[in-house]
C-alpha cells in the first residue's frame, strides 16, 4: 500500500486513495463486492490474493487502502464496529497479566471493555488524566503494554499532547493506541505526532451520515499492521461490503464537512458562552480550555462536538434535551444532522459510579452542517 507516500493533499487522497477507476469497466467508484467466496485458477492460484472474504474482500481493500493513506499509516483495516476494531487490537498487543493506562474520560464502551470483558482475561489497567503527561508516566509499571488516549475526549472534550504522551509510553517500552474518532484524520494526524496505532468509530465522521455502523484501526508499522490483519481474519468482526462501500462514500466530502461542523460549532459556543443558564463549556477552541494551546498545535480546526453544563442540575439538563427540536434526541455523533444528548443517562451509563462518571447536569451536542443561524437558535430555544 503506498498510496499513503504520495504528496498529495488530503481532500485529493480522500477521493482517489485506494479508489482507482475499475479496469473491467471504467467505473470510477468502486464496486460493491457483496460475495463470500472466489473462483481459484487452480488450487492456492488466487485472483488478486481474494479467497475468501472474511480474509479479504476488494471493497473492503479499497476502503482499507484509504484509510492508511489518510492517516499516513502503513496498514489500515475496517471492522464490523469500533468496539469490534478496539477488541482486536487490545487481544493483539496485550496478554494475560499485561497493564494498560487508559483516561479517565474515556468512552464508556471502551471502559467497559477494560473493565467488564479484558479484565476477566487477565489484563489490568489504571486510569490517568491524560491531559496531564506526568500523570501517565506515574500510571506506567513494568507490565505496562500500551497507553491508551483519546483527543478529544468523549464527552468532556479533553486535549491529550500526543507527541508528549508518546514519548513517555515508549520510554517504557509500550505503544500509543490514540482513538481519533472526535477529530477525524482531516482535523489531526496522531501517527505523524508519534502515536503507533490509531482507532476510528467509522460510523462517526468517517461515514458521516449515520446510515452505518464500522471502525477501523491505521498501524504506523507494518509489521503491527500484519499482526492485526491476521487477528482481523482469526477474529472475523469484518466490515461487510457494503458498510465498508458507505463508510468510503461518506469519507470523499470528509473535508469539506469537518470545515462545515467546526465553523457551525463555533457559533454554538458564542452563543453558550454568553448565556446565563450555562456554567461551563467544554470545547477546545476556547482560549479558556485547559489544553488550548496544545490543540491549536495539533489540531487544524477544533471539530464539531461540545458539552456544557447547565444551572439546575441533572433534570434542568434533560429539560434542555428534550425540548430541542433540531438538534435531534440521539445517541451517536459525527453525522451531517446535529444531535443532542444525556451522557450521564444515555452514551456513559456504563460508567456510573466510576472513577470515569461524568456530570449528571451535562449535555452534549454534536453540531452537523445544517444553516448555523437555525442551529443557534434552536438551542438557545431549548435553553429557555
Amino acid at each position: 500500500m503506498t498510496e499513503h507516500q504520495h504528496p498529495q493533499g488530503f481532500e485529493t487522497l480522500a477521493i482517489h486513495a485506494g479508489q482507482e477507476a475499475d479496469p473491467r469497466t471504467g467505473a470510477v467508484v468502486p464496486p460493491i463486492y457483496q460475495v463470500s467466496t472466489y473462483k481459484q485458477d487452480g488450487v492456492g492460484g488466487l485472483r488478486g490474493g481474494y479467497e475468501y472474504s472474511r480474509s479479504a474482500n476488494p471493497t473492503r481493500t479499497a476502503l482499507e487502502e484509504c484509510l492508511a493513506a489518510l492517516e499516513g499509516g502503513q496498514r489500515g483495516l475496517a471492522f464490523a464496529s469500533g468496539l469490534a476494531a478496539e477488541d482486536t487490537l487490545l487481544r493483539t498487543i496485550l496478554a494475560p497479566g499485561d497493564h494498560i493506562v487508559i483516561p479517565n474520560d474515556a468512552y464508556g464502551g471502551t471502559f467497559r471493555l477494560f473493565s467488564k470483558v479484558l479484565s476477566r482475561w487477565g489484563v489490568s489497567f489504571d486510569v490517568a488524566d491524560t491531559q496531564h503527561p506526568e500523570q501517565v508516566r506515574a500510571a506506567l509499571k513494568p507490565t505496562t503494554k500500551a497507553v491508551w488516549v483519546e483527543t478529544p475526549s468523549n464527552p468532556l472534550l479533553g486535549i491529550t499532547d500526543i507527541a508528549a504522551v508518546a514519548q513517555i509510553a515508549h520510554s517504557a517500552g509500550a505503544l500509543l493506541v490514540v482513538d481519533n474518532t472526535f477529530a477525524s484524520p482531516y482535523l489531526q494526524q496522531p501517527l505523524a505526532l508519534g502515536a503507533d496505532v490509531v482507532v476510528h468509530s467509522t460510523t462517526k465522521y468517517m461515514g458521516g451520515h449515520s446510515d452505518v455502523v464500522g471502525g477501523a484501526l491505521v498501524a504506523a508499522d507494518a509489521g503491527l499492521g500484519e499482526e492485526l490483519a491476521y487477528h482481523q481474519n482469526a477474529m472475523g468482526a469484518v466490515s461487510g461490503p457494503f458498510d465498508a462501500w458507505l463508510v468510503l462514500r461518506g469519507i470523499k466530502t470528509l473535508g469539506v464537512r469537518m470545515d462545515r461542523h467546526s465553523s457551525n460549532a463555533e457559533q454554538i459556543v458564542a452563543l453558550l458562552s454568553r448565556h446565563p443558564k450555562v456554567t461551563q463549556i467544554f470545547y477546545p477552541g476556547l482560549a479558556t480550555h485547559a489544553n488550548h494551546e496544545v490543540a491549536a498545535k495539533q489540531m487544524k480546526a477544533f471539530g464539531g462536538m461540545v458539552s456544557f453544563r447547565v444551572e439546575g442540575g441533572e433534570q434542568a439538563a434533560v429539560e434542555v434535551c428534550n425540548r430541542a427540536k433540531l438538534f435531534t434526541l440521539g445517541e451517536s455523533l459525527g453525522g451531517v444532522e446535529s444531535l443532542i444528548e444525556h451522557p450521564g443517562r444515555m452514551t456513559h451509563a456504563s460508567v456510573a459510579g466510576s472513577l470515569l462518571e461524568v456530570p449528571a447536569d451535562l449535555v452534549r451536542v454534536s453540531v452537523g452542517i445544517e444553516s448555523a443561524d437555525d442551529l443557534v437558535a434552536d438551542l438557545a430555544r431549548a435553553l429557555n
